[in-house]
């Protein structure tokens, strides 16, 4: 397994749930935490498979409602911060990649290609206003960082949200080498360390038809068609829209043979 702090190791494990993409819908989040507070067993890990922003209208909610069910996972007896990992989807990717658009070549052009693909709604939660956003784009480098401080600062004006995007990782993975979490995509001739982007953006989820890198099973919360739970020998994709496409928001619990043992939705 590769040794890096873009990855997480979930250690001891007995079972592993996953939740798919939220892209803010507060709501359905709320529902799938009492299905799996319900069911959460000594030795399960909780894995959040990214996009938590995005989309919905109730992104600052959603994040409020992550870190509050952690809080309450962690504080059960033997609970450790290392159980719940949460992942970095496209939504998080664009929204790291806003705060630094004041330093892209072209951030007038970036900014209209992340608006379209949710990021606006992220934006809008924060109390930011897109347009504002372009005109910093013209207007100049130092217009714009005077803009992304904006948004900066109004994240961190939310208790413990900032501090949860820094803590996000691009991928998590059973100590055992069993199970594999992801947020969208895998690029199968690459080595999970050299994924980058693909992570988010790649094409070739669909394409495994056998073990990668001796994983028994990848999970991914993101699907691009929204299909819902979908699963075959070695992959899982568990998206049905929530957010972004008006489905429900899928979560599974995952045993170390790499069998989804359960199937819950909210």
């Amino acid at each position: 397994m590769p040794k890096s702090s873009k990855f997480a190791t979930l250690h001891n494990a007995n079972r592993v749930w996953a939740v798919a993409s939220i892209h803010g819908e507060a709501q359905r989040l709320r529902a799938v935490h009492e299905q799996i507070a319900e069911r959460f067993e000594p030795g399960d890990r909780l894995v959040y498979l990214g996009n938590f922003l995005g989309h919905g209208k109730e992104i600052c909610e959603t994040l409020d409602q992550l870190l509050s069910f952690r809080r309450a996972l962690l504080s059960s007896p033997g609970g450790l911060a290392c159980d719940v990992v949460f992942l970095r989807g496209a939504q998080e990717e664009m929204w790291a990649k806003l705060i630094q658009i004041h330093l892209a070549l072209n951030p007038g052009e970036v900014l209209e290609w992340m608006f379209e693909r949710g990021l606006r709604a992220t934006l809008e939660a924060y109390g930011g206003n897109a347009s504002h956003g372009l005109v910093g784009a013209r207007d100049g480098a130092v217009e714009l960082a005077r803009w992304t401080g904006e948004m900066r600062d109004a994240m961190q004006s939310h208790p413990g949200h900032s501090r949860l995007m820094s803590a996000l990782r691009q991928a998590a993975f059973t100590e055992d080498g069993s199970l594999l979490f992801v947020n969208a995509g895998i690029e199968a001739a690459r080595p999970l360390d050299t994924q980058g982007d693909s992570l988010w953006w790649g094409d070739g989820f669909d394409k495994i038809t056998e073990p990668y890198n001796g994983f028994k099973m990848i999970v991914r919360g993101y699907d691009r068609k929204k299909r819902g739970v979908r699963i075959t020998a070695h992959t899982a994709s568990l998206d049905g829209g929530c957010g972004d496409g008006g489905g429900p928001l899928q979560a599974a619990c995952f045993d170390m043979s790499g069998a989804c043992i359960e199937q819950i939705e909210g």
